[in-house]
């Protein structure tokens, strides 16, 4: 008889790091990798292309720009999101000083152009750490919020009117690591629900230059690591080979 399935399992009962498959997908976590150019949902696609599991969902989205660390919960473990939905999360990124974009990001149109060249790494410094602690963040417009019960993509692709919600979020971690000419790449840690889109934006106002997101890589989920998912073509490469 099989044991019944309940909510408070150890995770790491059901949680299965590459290169280990599971006898059966019907209760299985898998941390993928997500590549970029793709969203959340295109790897949910890819996995349903090859694993015979109706339900599927993942624990936290990316957005397509981004790579990293995307938590997937399959069949019976898809009760287990909301214990993975609040941990904090780490993220690797670069920002580009002197371009606003409308999306916070590489994927938008350049709204405004300043010369960054004036910015020392002290004014860096002394920008982040108005953002480092409990702050108030404005969402993207391009994203996939709800408002009125639908995405703000949706209504911006419609060209109407958004006034993108506020949120209260935490910045535990803010580090500067280095720039190269406009380029400045860092590492943040921050509670679930932060946008480093918005954070980038924010922090290029604040030194009056304006910045948008260039690279954005998600390397932690609470103690989950990037270092230990799984590629879709590895995953796809090892089910193929007999593992699972």
């Amino acid at each position: 008889m099989t044991r019944p399935f309940i909510r408070d399992v150890d995770i790491r009962e059901v949680y299965y790091p590459a290169p280990t498959l599971p006898e059966t997908f019907d209760r299985t976590v898998l941390p993928v990798d997500k590549p970029g150019g793709c969203s959340s949902f295109d790897v949910i696609r890819r996995l349903r292309s090859f694993l015979d599991v109706r339900k599927m969902g993942h624990a936290g989205t990316l957005d397509p720009l981004a790579t990293g660390l995307l938590i997937i919960l399959m069949g019976r473990a898809t009760r287990l999101m909301e214990r993975f939905m609040h941990l904090p999360k780490t993220y690797e990124a670069t920002l580009r000083l002197g371009e606003a974009t409308d999306t916070y990001d590489a994927d938008g149109k350049v709204t405004e152009r300043r010369d960054p060249s004036g910015i020392g790494r002290e004014d860096l410094l002394r920008a982040r750490d108005r953002f480092v602690g409990v702050i108030e963040q404005i969402t993207p417009a391009w994203s996939a919020v709800k408002r009125g019960g639908e995405r703000l993509y949706r209504k911006m692709r419609r060209g109407e009117e958004v006034v993108p919600p506020k949120r209260i979020v935490t910045i535990q971690s803010f580090e500067i690591l280095e720039r190269k000419h406009a380029d400045v790449s860092f590492v943040v840690e921050c509670s679930s629900g932060t946008y480093i889109r918005s954070l980038a934006h924010e922090f290029g106002q604040a030194l009056g230059v304006g910045a948008h997101i260039v690279r954005l890589r998600r390397t932690h989920i609470g103690d989950f690591s990037v270092n230990e998912a799984w590629t879709v073509d590895g995953l796809q490469k090892a089910i193929r080979g007999g593992g699972a």
